[in-house]
Formats: structure tokens, sequence, C-alpha cells
């Protein structure tokens, strides 16, 4: 089924340009994101079952807009008397950049944004629609995984959780008429259970542009957690060192998020916080190493037709055989910059400021297969399951925490395993060490990204599995 357009939003729209042509008369560039987010959290476990709006749910207003040298902005949540908002914005933002001057505070000042007249809309399908089910057969369904589950030996707690979400936003400008609407939804298991004398958890996620349909997909899994589980219960500490490994998928994309995501956020270049803008154009990686980023670069929880500052997506490549082609950015970074923006403007809500954030980011594939890379590996593990990391953009350190890995000996998975995992570098050596990529890959959107410790949005990550060298401990 086709997701429809918010019904207040296309109500509100009549208003919403009016409200632009009355500052078009005091500002010299006015435009607004109205967004509209609806969605619900279903959880089931052994002990509790909760139903609760999805944390990102939102329904309001922002406008932009540009004065003497700088942006402004205002939001809002009523859009009833449209001469009054009109009133109410311009007394605000004139007094407070009337307010800053008096003060003699310095300001970045930015260019007049000339846009390209554009009218686009965009919707995406999905099998079965969650707001055509109760609650209590979502419930229902989430009980049997749950159940299923717990029904192990040594297992305490076994939940299954989904999130579905329907995302409509509007982009308005005197140039600029903006409109999409599209629904994802994201699933996860997590065991947690007792054995060799440990407790542990294991844990798998869902995620794609798509509604109910991803609980078909959960139903198959629960044994796939419980080995992973086991394997973790069961496992020796690390040896700290150096060692070949191979990442699957869902590694490769936190080495992804956290080496050259974060690190190619262009507002950290205007702060002068990022040492990759000294690189751009030179090699970072092994020449057999390429990596993307965009809304329009793959289809999960981050893709969309416009960013939340009305910049239509696109397909960035970021590192090209090795070499670092460019960063991906907000527009007034890329104005800063003198470059083309690239579609990662987004905010946490209607209320926040736009950033430069990750959308879909991933290594691309080679041409390798999994088997070829294991029988190459003579002492090494298979890191597979991705717990958490961070980064350090301005020295690019890195650090991720892996749930476990898998001893490769003589070029065969040996079945002993180690956790946990800390996998610890300098980004270009990391980079520069990928010797091996396989052909097939995956991305993964469950859960969200933060600025620093703030600022929470949608993206994913991903890639093939990748044959490197890196510090382990």
């Amino acid at each position: 089924m086709q997701v429809k357009m918010s019904e207040y939003l296309i109500l509100v729209k009549p208003r919403i340009r009016e409200l632009i042509r009355l500052l078009d008369q005091e500002f010299a560039y006015v435009s607004v994101l109205c967004t509209d987010v609806s969605g619900t959290t279903y959880r089931v476990g052994q002990r509790q079952t909760t139903v609760a709006d999805y944390s990102f749910n939102e329904r309001g207003f922002v406008v932009r807009v540009y004065e003497n040298g700088s942006y402004c902005e205002y939001s809002f949540n009523q859009c009833e008397d449209v001469n009054a908002l009109a009133a109410e914005i311009t007394s605000v933002l004139k007094s407070e950049l009337k307010l800053l001057e008096q003060m003699g505070l310095s300001k970045m000042e930015s260019p007049l944004l000339h846009e390209e007249a554009i009218t686009q809309a965009m919707t995406n399908e999905i099998s079965v629609d969650p707001e055509t089910l109760s609650a209590g057969e979502i419930l229902d369904h989430l009980k049997k995984i749950s159940d299923a589950g717990a029904a192990h030996e040594g297992i305490l707690e076994f939940q299954a959780a989904m999130d579905f979400a329907h995302v409509s936003k509007m982009f308005l400008s005197s140039s600029k008429d903006l409109m999409q609407s599209y629904a994802y939804a994201e699933g996860m298991e997590a065991a947690i259970g007792t054995g060799n004398g440990k407790q542990d958890m294991g844990f798998c996620t869902f995620s794609g542009l798509k509604g109910a349909e991803i609980l078909d997909e959960m139903d198959s899994s629960v044994e796939k957690v419980l080995s992973l589980l086991h394997d973790k219960l069961y496992a020796d500490p690390v040896v700290p060192g150096m060692y070949d490994v191979i990442t699957t998928p869902e590694v490769t994309g936190l080495i992804a998020h956290e080496a050259f995501g974060h690190g190619v956020e262009m507002d950290m270049f205007v702060k002068e916080r990022a040492l990759a803008k000294d690189y751009i154009g030179k090699q970072v990686a092994s020449n057999i190493t390429c990596m993307k980023d965009g809304a329009a670069s793959a289809s999960q929880v981050s893709s969309y037709l416009f960013d939340d500052e009305g910049t239509l997506g696109c397909d960035t490549t970021i590192i090209d055989h090795g070499t670092l082609v460019t960063g991906i950015s907000d527009v007034l970074s890329a104005m800063r910059l003198h470059t083309v923006p690239t579609g990662n403007g987004k905010r946490e809500s209607f209320e926040r400021k736009a950033y430069t954030r990750m959308t879909n980011t991933f290594f691309t594939p080679g041409t390798d297969t999994l088997e070829d890379m294991i029988a190459s590996i003579e002492d090494g593990y298979l890191l597979d399951g991705m717990e958490s990391g961070m980064e350090d953009p301005k020295h690019w350190g890195i650090q991720c925490m892996v749930s476990i890995g898998r001893e490769i000996k003589h070029g065969k998975l040996t079945g002993k395993t180690v956790s946990p995992v800390v996998l610890t570098g300098y980004v270009p050596d990391l980079l520069k060490s990928i010797s091996m990529v396989s052909g097939d890959m995956e991305l993964f959107g469950s859960g969200a990204c933060g600025k620093g410790h703030k600022e929470w949005v949608k993206v994913s990550d991903g890639g093939p599995y990748l044959k490197c060298k890196v510090r382990l401990g």
C-alpha cells in the first residue's frame, strides 16, 4: 500500500503559503519546514508488556529567515491566525538581532541563499500497515516470539519489540514546494541468560522502509539470538594485540559510522574540529576501499526526498578507491566552505537546529567471497555483532565495542569465541589495511545517532564483509 501524506499538513499548507508571503515583505529569505511524525512502540517480555508513543513523534513548524548576514529561526506548533503569527515572528527575530548588535557580539556571517525553483513529492510503499492492525494483534505476535525464546534453558528474559513510524514533511519557500511521506519499521529481539557461571545478553535488530511485515522477519531469528547469547556465555577473554580480522556487515557499518561518518560532517570543518578537512584529495584508505553516504544512496530508515533544509537527498561518494573525495554537509556549512550541500541537514525535531548528520553510511561491495576471506587468515577473528562505538574526529581515533570474535586458525573457523571485544586504532591505519571486500552487503537502521551526547536522529550504516588489521583488547 502507498503511504499517505499527512492530512494535517495538506490542510495547513495554504496558511503556511500565506505566512511566507507576509514574511517575504520583511526578510530577504523565508522558508518553512512542516513536520508531522506519528508512530507507536510495542514491547513484550516475560515480565512486562508496554505500548507507547514512538520517541520521535512530533507535529510543528520551523521558519528560517535571512536578515543582515544572519539566518534566524523560529519554531511553533500552532498556525491559526497567520497575520498575528507573522507579526510575532517578525518582532521576535528582529528584536533579537538588534539586541545582538547592541551587545557587540561577533557573528559568523553567511551569504544569502539563492534557491532553484522546484516542486516535487515522494511517498513509499509498505506491505502491511500497522495502523490496520489492533494493538492486541501486534502484541500477540511479539508474545509468541518472546515465549519461544524464553522457553529455552537458562533464559531469564526474552524481549521482542517493534517500532513503527509514519513521517510526513513539507518544505515551502518562495521557490520550493516539496512534500514527502514515508513509513519505516524497526524490530528488536534480546535474550538475557546464564551459563558457564556468567550472565550476558544477545540481541538482533531489524529495520527498513516497511510496515508490520517486519514481524515475519523476526519470527525466524529467535535461534540466532539464542546462539549468539550462548557463544558469549562460553567465550574466553581476548588476548590483546594486533590481528587480521573479518568484520561482518554490522561491524563494517559501525566502523563506517565512527571512522569516516562523524569525521566528515562538514559543520565540524567550519569549526576546525575535524582532521579530515586537511585530507580532501589525499589517500586515507587502501585502493579497494570505497565509501558512500546519502539519502539517495540506499533504501533504509534514513532515505528521503529532501532534508530538513529543503535540499534534495544525494548519493555522495566520500572515499573513492582509497582517496577522500568530500565530506557531507548542511546548507549553511556548504555556503561557508564554498561547496555544494549534500542533503545532510537534519533536525532532531522542529524545535531543534539543523546540523550536518549522516543518512545511510556504508562501504560499497567488492568482489571477494567470505569463504576466500576466511581461508586467507592464518590467525585472527571474524568480528560479529555491533554494540557501541565512539570516535575523535579531531585526532582520528576510534573505539568500537563488538559482541563477539569467532576464532580463525589456518584458514578455518575453529568454533572458539572471545568476548567482549574492543576494537581500537588510528582511522587511516585501519582503512589502509583493508585487503579484501566481499561482494554482498547489508545495511542496518535500528536505533539512533547522537551529535556528541545529544541531537538524536535516525541513521543507517553497513556494508560488505571487510578483511583488515586492527588492535583488539
